[in-house]
């Protein structure tokens, strides 16, 4: 699967704890939700309010609450439930998926929903194919079928059980064929769709909703309107605009510095702030490139995952607003092991050595290690710098660090010219094959010419075709192990969900899962 806006992980900049803390900037602003209204401010963009094209944290955050999927993840869960449809199942052998939709579903413009609605925009996704957008989720799709106004038969190209998460994600967004071009998209900035709410009016800055009448689903919105303020990687204007009360909830867009300084903080309750921590399966890795010449060489990467301290960058970095990650699979998602722990251990300083010296190298290795943190957050040069610090006090390596914007950054990967390099992922969906499948094969999105037949031909299709999601534990952690093995990639840290609020804003902690789904209707003020 081609994703790339989906590699996102952001820390952002330091500010609010000291506005907050020392007692500014704690009175409410003049702008105001509405009767009912809550304000949300987070540094990301909407790159697209189309669902043929948005595969982004924020465009798909609009895509939960503006549209209709035929499953959605329950707050909390990580098994997808019907929600604009009444029941959906599989034939036996995974490959034949049948939806009955819900009785009188309709569009916030009035319109009809049918199953029409529904093949039209699996359809026009895969035919409008954005290199943006989400159509290599959609890929094992043959055809799909509508016999009646209520029923769609989806027929697969391979068995693929996880088809249900897959569409249950912002990749299933049902859209109004009457609005939405068959095969461009959709230009007006408009969006119509037939979930809890509706959009209102969309700009680069600002987002505004309100509740949806007509909606017949299983969310119950707590709020009758949401205005989203997208502050686009300002981070420190996200972190004045709550200071300053300008937004009720600050979300994706604080520090590890702040959430730290808040969380041990003996005021934060006397200012009125709330800090919710909720789980996240986001993740980042240290990429190898396979055909470096000094990095393609398997006692060079044994002896850098011999030599990082994951626990001091989660603790010194990222103020434990994170956890050491040990394994592709995050903690809390199915199949999860710790393979890359159990392999290579704690810091070991004599294993590093040995492993260069087994490889037949006894001069200091000298590499550099990439970053873009115009993507991944500043802390990442941080991050990159505390490991190449690891690496040099060995005496084993003579690394140091370098930063380009993501673009370069991206061509440069493509033109195999970095031999180690930072990925961040956040999960299109909660299940271990969206922790894998992407990573590997041909056309995967981490670039370093990995290449292993028996996950690629073997343990993935396996792992797919299992309807019993449970019962791939055992692939899953073979399928890890050969990656500890191998080690074209080092996992570093799996990350937190954090959002601050005034204490008069509740149901945050129904909004930050591993499903990453942040739901506007969970959401209450007052």
């Amino acid at each position: 699967m081609k994703a790339p806006n989906k590699w996102l992980t952001a820390p952002l900049a330091a500010g609010l704890s000291a506005a907050l803390l020392s007692g500014c900037g704690t009175e409410q602003g003049s702008g105001s939700g509405g009767s009912g209204g809550v304000r949300v401010g987070m540094s990301d963009e909407i790159l697209s309010p189309d669902p043929a094209a948005g595969y982004d944290p924020g465009s798909w955050l609009l895509f939960n609450n503006v549209f209709q999927s035929l499953l959605a993840f329950p707050k909390g869960g990580s098994e997808p439930e019907p929600e604009a449809a009444e029941k959906c199942g599989f034939a036996p052998g995974s490959r034949v998926y049948t939806c009955t939709l819900r009785d009188g579903l309709t569009f916030s413009n009035g319109n009809k929903l049918t199953s029409e609605d529904v093949k039209y925009s699996f359809e026009r996704s895969l035919r409008i194919a954005d290199p943006s957008g989400p159509a290599p989720l959609l890929s094992t799709i043959d055809t799909i079928e509508t016999p009646d106004e209520r029923t769609v038969v989806f027929r697969l190209k391979v068995p693929d059980a996880t088809f249900p998460s897959k569409i249950a994600s912002g990749a299933g967004s049902i859209v109004d064929h009457r609005e939405y071009p068959a095969d461009a998209l959709r230009t007006d900035g408009r969006a119509t769709g037939s979930g809890p709410y509706k959009l209102d009016s969309f700009s680069d800055t600002q987002a505004t909703f309100s509740a949806n009448t007509g909606y017949k689903g299983t969310a119950r919105p707590k709020n009758d309107a949401v205005t989203l303020k997208l502050y686009r990687g300002d981070r420190s204007a996200l972190s004045k605009a709550f200071a300053d009360g300008d937004v009720d909830v600050a979300y994706r867009g604080l520090s590890a510095d702040d959430i730290a300084a808040l969380e041990t903080s003996d005021t934060t309750d006397d200012k009125g702030i709330e800090v919710t921590q909720g789980s996240s399966a986001e993740v980042q890795h240290l990429v190898f490139n396979m055909k470096d010449p000094v990095l393609g060489k398997l006692g060079v990467r044994k002896a850098i995952a011999h030599l990082v301290d994951r626990e001091a960058l989660v603790e010194n970095v990222y103020k434990s607003t994170a956890t050491p990650l040990y394994s592709i699979v995050p903690a809390g998602i199915a199949g999860h092991n710790t393979a890359f722990y159990d392999t290579y251990g704690t810091p070991d300083k004599a294993k590093a050595k040995q492993a260069l010296r087994s490889a037949g190298i006894t001069d200091k290795v000298e590499l550099t290690l990439w970053s873009t943190p115009s993507r991944y957050g500043p802390a990442t040069d941080q991050e990159l710098k505390a490991i190449a610090g690891q690496l040099n006090e060995s005496g084993l390596f003579d690394a140091d660090v370098k930063s380009v914007a993501f673009d370069q950054y991206e061509k440069d990967i493509a033109a195999g010219k970095y031999g180690v390099y930072v990925k961040g992922w956040v999960p299109d969906y909660p299940d271990a094959d969206n922790f894998t499948a992407p990573f590997f094969g041909e056309g995967n999105v981490l670039g370093n010419h990995y290449e292993n037949a028996a996950i690629t031909a073997g343990l993935l299709p396996r792992t797919a075709a299992a309807a019993d999601r449970a019962a791939t534990a055992d692939e899953y952690g073979k399928l890890q192990d050969l990656v500890a093995e191998d080690l074209p990639l080092l996992p570093l840290w799996q990350g937190k969900q954090y959002a601050v609020a005034r204490d008069d804003v509740t149901g945050l902690e129904w909004t930050l899962d591993a499903s990453t789904v942040f739901r506007f209707w969970e959401i209450r003020k007052g």
